[in-house]
């Protein structure tokens, strides 16, 4: 757990906060790649169907995606603290708030997916 000190600026506690959270997403997503190769062996290997297989490429071209713009928001999170306007701070917060719901919608999509296959392990039957 991270702890903020009385001292700290508003402006730091918050760029403190956006940067545990980023670094939280970019985890998840990291995990989410190991998952989906393991999904992709499951598909080809037991499920065999085609709709899953499209599904599991979509989230993976998805996650790469968004991983990149994590690892770039990570690495551009100093320059924040060049703000110097309203502006520019209204930027970087409108950004995070939209890295935020693109993240949540994507896991959204993980979170099916792996329904998905769930319900389709349930049904296999082993011969």
């Amino acid at each position: 757990m991270r702890t903020f000190n009385l001292t700290e600026s508003d402006t730091t506690i918050l760029l403190k906060k956006d940067k545990a959270e980023i670094e939280n997403w970019i985890e998840n997503l990291e995990f989410i790649n190991t998952e989906l190769e393991y999904f992709t062996e499951i598909e080809t290997k037991i499920l065999k169907d085609n709709s899953i297989n499209q599904l599991i490429q979509t989230l993976k071209r998805g996650n790469t995606l968004k991983l990149g713009i994590l690892y770039r928001c990570e690495s551009n999170m100093s320059k924040i603290r060049e703000c110097d306007s309203m502006q520019c701070d209204t930027y970087y917060l409108n950004n995070h708030e939209k890295n935020r719901t693109s993240y949540l919608e994507h896991m959204k999509l993980c979170y099916q997916l792996k329904t998905k296959i769930y319900d389709n392990l349930l049904k296999f039957k082993v011969t």
